[in-house]
């Protein structure tokens, strides 16, 4: 019976990694067709919505029926609690892609201006700690999980740069208001993309040492 038990924990992982994987495609779309102005590609991260909701909904099931049923103790309930709330990060991060997308639709209507802001190394910078995070929850890491909390500091001084120049940038021109406004919204979502890396980091490592050092907390 434990066998079985294990098996499902196995199979409940894959299907996290699944979803982990569909949502680091939807970013990585998100981001390009920002770049590109692509309404197709846009419209790809758009319409993938759906189908990481249902991955949210179905995990959540399993991760819930192994609770009620198998009544896990110690780390394999620690594991379960973390899942269903790296997934719960998971479908947030999805809706952030969603967000960036239909940003695309308003700066396709803009005309060119050179903003001095890097939206694709500011969202290279918070994927690099998705996937990060996302290996450490793989192999069960809680030191690469630790190391993901660092790199959240170097995202939210480039997302406050970015605010900086903006923000002048809108007083000084303010018929280039709506395109830098854009701009604001698109790199605070990449900001808290970088937030739920952290908090899945942060999972991985309840998970395997039993610490909760959510909000500060060392324990």
């Amino acid at each position: 019976m434990r066998l079985n038990f294990h098996q499902q924990l196995d199979a409940l992982k894959a299907q996290l990694m699944t979803m982990a994987h569909q949502v680091d495609r939807s970013f990585a779309d998100s981001i390009e067709a920002y770049r590109t102005a692509d309404l197709d590609l846009s419209q790809r991260v758009i319409g993938a919505e759906v189908q990481i909701n249902m991955m949210e909904r179905e995990i959540d099931r399993l991760a819930i029926d192994l609770l009620a049923l198998e009544q896990p103790t110690a780390i394999d309930l620690r594991f379960i609690l973390s899942i269903m709330r790296i997934n719960s990060d998971l479908e947030r991060v999805g809706d952030q892609s969603v967000s960036i997308a239909t940003r695309v639709h308003e700066l396709r209507s803009s005309r060119p201006f050179d903003f001095q802001v890097d939206i694709p190394l500011l969202a290279s910078h918070a994927r690099e700690m998705f996937t990060i995070a996302m290996r450490a929850f793989q192999e069960g890491d809680a030191e690469l999980a630790n190391s993901v909390l660092a790199l959240d500091d170097e995202v939210d001084t480039m997302n406050a740069d970015a605010f900086t120049s903006l923000s002048k940038l809108i007083a000084d021109q303010p018929e280039l208001a709506p395109q830098a406004m854009n701009m604001l919204i698109v790199a605070r979502n990449i900001e808290r993309v970088a937030d739920h890396a952290t908090n899945i980091a942060e999972d991985v490592i309840f998970w395997r040492r039993g610490d909760d050092i959510r909000h500060g907390g060392t324990h």
